[in-house]
Order: C-alpha cells, then structure tokens, then sequence
C-alpha cells in the first residue's frame, strides 16, 4: 500500500488529502462530530509542528553554508540587492491592488457588526518591533523561540564572518554543512507526511468555520480572495514573461506543491523547505535559492503584508466611519513595502495590520472584528505569500542569466519528492559548497 502510495506525484497526494480533509470537515461540521474535530485538529497541528522543529536549524546551517558559498559566486551583493529590490517592486504592486479594490468594493461599508465586542489584539506591532525584532538579546533565545528573522540575522553575521575568516573557519562550516545533511534527510522524511498533514489542517478549517461565521464578513473575504488571486495569476504571470522571459505554466508547475503546502498549513516558514526545492527545481542555482527563500520567509509577504493589511486598514476606517484621504493611502503602501519584517517571529498579519492601523491612528480594536476568520483568509494570504517568495529568485537568476532554462522549462515533469532520491545520501539534498 505504502509502495503504491509512493508511485503518485507528491503534488497529487496533497490533492488527495485536501479533497479527502474537506470530505471529513464537512462530515465532523454536519453532524457535530467533536471527536473527529478534535482529531483532524491533532493531525494538522503535529505535522506544523514538525516542520518548525526543523526549521531553527535549517534555515541557520542553510544561510551559513550558503553566505560562505557565495565567495565563489561571481556578483553575490548585486544578488542580494537585486532580491531586495525585487521584494519591494513586488510588494508595491499587491499593496497597490489591495488599496484600489478596497477603494472599489467599500468593504466596511452597510456591515453592521457589534463593536462592543471588538478587543485589541494581546499582540501588536510597532516600528520598534522592526528593529528590535531583527537583533536577539540572547542567541539561544532566538532558537529556542523560534524567532526566525533573529536567526536569519544571526546566521547572515556568522556567515559573513567564516567567509572573511577564510580557511581557520573551515572545521566549523563543515560542522554546519553536515549538520545541513542531517536535518534535510530527516526533515523530507516529515515532508512525506504532507498528505496526511494536509488532510487534518484543511479537515479541521472547514469543521471548525463555516458559512455562519463568514457570512457577515463575506464583502470582505471575498475582496481579499480576489486581491490575492489577482497577485498570484495576473501579476506574477505578468512578471515571469515581461521581466524574465518565462513560461508562467513552468513556474506554477515548479512552484505549485509550496503553493499547495502554503495554504493549507498557513505557515511560510513551515512551508519553507518545500519552496527552497521547488526554486530548485525551477533551475535557480542553489548557492543563491539557500539564501534567497529563508530570506523571503521572513520578510516577502504579499499576502499577509500587502493585499491583506491595505484592505482590512479601509475596511476598518469605513467600520468606524473614519475618513482616509491620499496620504493614508500612501502610508499603507510604505508600511507594506518597509514593515513587512515586523511580522517575522510574531504573529503574522495580525502584527502587520496593527502596525498598519497604529500608524494611521485607526482603533486597534477594528482587528478584534476580523480575528474570527483570519484562519480562512490566512490560507489564500500565506499561499501568496511562498509564491512570492519562489518568484523573485527565479526572476532574479533569469536576468542575471544563471537561471538553468532546461531544468525551467521542465519544472513539474519530475516528482518534486521523488522516493529514490529522498532514499540516496543526503549530499544530494544539500547546497554544493563553492
């Protein structure tokens, strides 16, 4: 059975247990069946948690490994600031759609909702938590918290400082590298559980939320769908053939198990490995995917940072019959592009829109109104937000010409897990060092 299981492409098998999760969502909800409620619930929550329980070493032997790797890389600070300015192009242009259909679709508007009820959120965001967010106070804390953005710091000066050490430092890149090798063999094995994963997270969502909750809320769920969908298959496309010169189906096709992954865990750093091998997949040389996607996992989110906050910020104003006038707009668009990195390590785009609303001087409490179905809306904002994260390296490495275009163009013919493969030595698996 497991045999067979193992012959059906990885991106299927997610399918699979989407398909079969709703089925038993639906049933659990139907007949308010706690139990299996509880149990999908279970699934779902052990197989993100096994994927963060990997990610603290991961990202921190990835960067290191990689940052020593780009000595060998011909123009490694033009990569990097060419990644950064990719984020913020792209950022720019969701944020910009979430403004525009807010201003179209009047979200808040004739919503009639009980504002007594509506709390500030226990967790907030502030440009002090950009700052302060990135520099740990204790090194062992940002691992042991999780705190992902911190490791990215810590992991980028380390690196940085092996490289420049030279050979002295060798022994202890090569520690990392091994410790790469480990955690990536036994991290793959927990990716093959994505089916099952899937299948308790998406179960759990559509037992636990139904139409009742959204239907209030419907104007504006719907936008931010929209919003994001609109980001996902009209801008990115967009981007692909006007900036790289590439087939926007090889992309989806290379990109899709992350993109899948994306939305039904709701985690961009859970999701992290997957996307680091689709990028892969797609040709982007894997020296440069090594840095690129840990870093855009804590800083590039179009979902959660652009679409999101910009429409939830003028359905809270018009909620509370605050009027925005053109330099709102314009702080919106600044805090999306400059203050996506307050979100990393938090609370995702709950830290975002309280950034948002605080430095428009909009009640915290209008974020009380939409906690209710954030579940539903994180899982189009965090799938997003991955595709985000695969399409600038990709875009990146097609204008720099080292974009693979035969591996490109045959992205999604080969099984992105493939079960030889996961089964030879993880040397396969890790980043070739320069």
């Amino acid at each position: 059975m497991a045999a067979a299981l193992r012959k059906f492409p990885f991106s299927l098998q997610i399918l699979l247990g989407l398909v079969l999760g709703v089925a038993l969502g639906f049933l659990a909800r139907a007949n308010d069946l706690a139990w299996l409620t509880s149990t999908l619930d279970t699934v779902g929550h052990l197989f993100v948690q096994l994927l963060k329980l990997a990610v603290p070493p991961l990202v921190f032997t990835a960067i290191v490994v990689s940052v020593v790797s780009l000595r060998g890389v011909a123009n490694a600070a033009r990569l990097a600031l060419k990644t950064l300015l990719w984020f913020g192009i792209t950022a720019l242009i969701a944020v910009s759609i979430g403004i525009g259909l807010g201003l179209l679709t009047d979200p808040g508007k004739g919503v009639t909702l009980d504002l007594s009820g509506a709390a500030e959120p226990k967790r907030t965001g502030s440009w002090t938590d950009f700052l302060t967010g990135i520099v740990p106070t204790n090194p062992i804390g940002a691992f042991v918290e999780g705190n992902v953005l911190q490791i990215v710091f810590l992991a980028l000066v380390v690196g940085a400082a092996a490289m420049l050490v030279g050979e002295k430092a060798e022994p202890f890149v090569a520690l990392n590298r091994s410790l790469l090798e480990i955690v990536q063999k036994a991290l793959w094995w927990v990716i093959r559980l994505a089916p099952i994963g899937t299948l308790g997270l998406i179960g759990n969502a559509v037992a636990s939320y139904g139409w009742d909750l959204v239907a209030p809320l419907a104007k504006f769920t719907t936008a931010v769908y929209v919003g994001c969908a609109i980001v996902l298959f009209v801008v990115y496309p967009l981007l692909l053939v006007g900036a790289g010169r590439l087939n926007p189906l090889r992309f989806f096709a290379g990109a899709w198990p992350a993109i899948e992954l994306a939305f039904v865990s709701r985690s961009s750093v859970g999701t992290m490995p997957v996307t680091q091998r689709s990028v892969e997949r797609l040709g982007v040389p894997r020296e440069y995917a090594s840095f690129a996607v840990p870093f855009g996992a804590t800083t590039k989110m179009d979902g959660c940072a652009a679409v999101y906050p910009a429409l939830a910020a003028i359905f809270v104003a018009q909620v509370f019959g605050v009027h925005l006038n053109v330099t709102d707009y314009l702080l919106i668009a600044f805090v999306s592009v400059v203050g996506s990195a307050a979100t990393a390590g938090l609370t995702g785009a709950i830290v975002m829109l309280t950034l948002t609303l605080s430095t428009l001087g909009l009640p915290l409490a209008g974020v009380g109104l939409l906690l209710a179905i954030d579940p539903i809306l994180d899982m189009i904002r965090t799938a997003t937000n991955v595709a985000g994260q695969a399409l600038v390296p990709t875009i990146v490495a097609a204008r720099e010409g080292t974009l693979d275009r035969t591996a490109y163009d045959s992205a999604g013919k080969r099984d992105l897990v493939d079960p030889d493969e996961v089964d030879q030595p993880a040397e396969r698996l890790a980043p070739v060092p320069a």
